[in-house]
């Protein structure tokens, strides 16, 4: 997925699988060697390549399906994927896990702090977390969980949910985004959702430029790649509104 010239991200060499435990985020495919669970690599931002010094791949077009707001309105995904450059993110509000659920929120919370310092590239960007579990997840949920986070205009976070499983499965299927309920001793389905812990790169073309895992997860990597693709986007066509 990464070309040499990515290797910045790291210091040493990326984590692989991470205890299933409670949210249980594990490291992606692409992983080299085992570490300690929840243990991660420092990303040194020193060395960060200059933004625009570098291609992210077209790793693949995003899928496309129905999603509820926050205020229970429905919105096709491209609709509102189309003409920013989104940092996506799968979770659910009672996730619990450190390397799982906080540990993107966290991520995303420091990119959104970014975003606000930076006005320009705010415009062109933006942020969605996007529910795992639309029984518990209703539109009420998650605008609680949102908080002031979402009512923040100057930098657009947005919290969806869907409206049954059978709406988010092509979304899953389509990000190749993995996830599995725990079940307890009788075999019964649990409130435990176990999953690999990625965050997606979208440009505001709809395809997929990024996909970070927990070995590959920071801020200041997301933010850089954004403006990235902000630089690609103007010197190119406008982008659509």
């Amino acid at each position: 997925m990464h070309s040499d010239h990515r290797q910045w991200r790291v210091r040493a060499p990326v984590a692989a699988l991470l205890a299933a435990t409670g949210c249980a985020a594990r490291a992606s495919k692409d992983a080299e060697q085992p570490r300690a669970a929840g243990e991660r690599v420092a990303v040194d931002a020193s060395r960060l390549p200059p933004p625009g010094s570098y291609t992210l791949p077209r790793l693949q077009r995003a899928p496309d399906g129905e999603v509820l707001a926050t205020d229970a309105r429905a919105h096709r995904l491209h609709r509102l994927l189309a003409g920013r450059n989104t940092v996506l993110s799968f979770m659910y509000s009672y996730c619990r896990d450190p390397v799982g659920c906080p540990l993107a929120w966290r991520a995303m919370e420091n990119v959104h702090e970014q975003l606000l310092r930076d006005p320009a590239l705010a415009l062109r960007s933006q942020l969605i977390s996007l529910s795992f579990d639309p029984t518990n997840d209703t539109p009420q949920q998650l605008a609680v969980y949102g908080g002031q986070r979402m009512k923040e205009t100057r930098a657009r976070w947005l919290f969806l949910t869907t409206s049954s499983v059978s709406r988010l499965m092509p979304l899953l299927n389509g990000f190749g985004q993995d996830v599995t309920v725990e079940l307890d001793a009788r075999g019964q389905a649990t409130r435990t959702l176990n999953h690999l812990l990625k965050i997606f790169l979208v440009d505001a073309a709809l395809q997929v430029r990024e996909i970070y895992s927990v070995a590959t997860l920071a801020p200041e990597a997301i933010v850089n790649d954004l403006r990235t693709l902000q630089l690609e986007a103007l010197a190119g066509p406008p982008l659509r509104r």
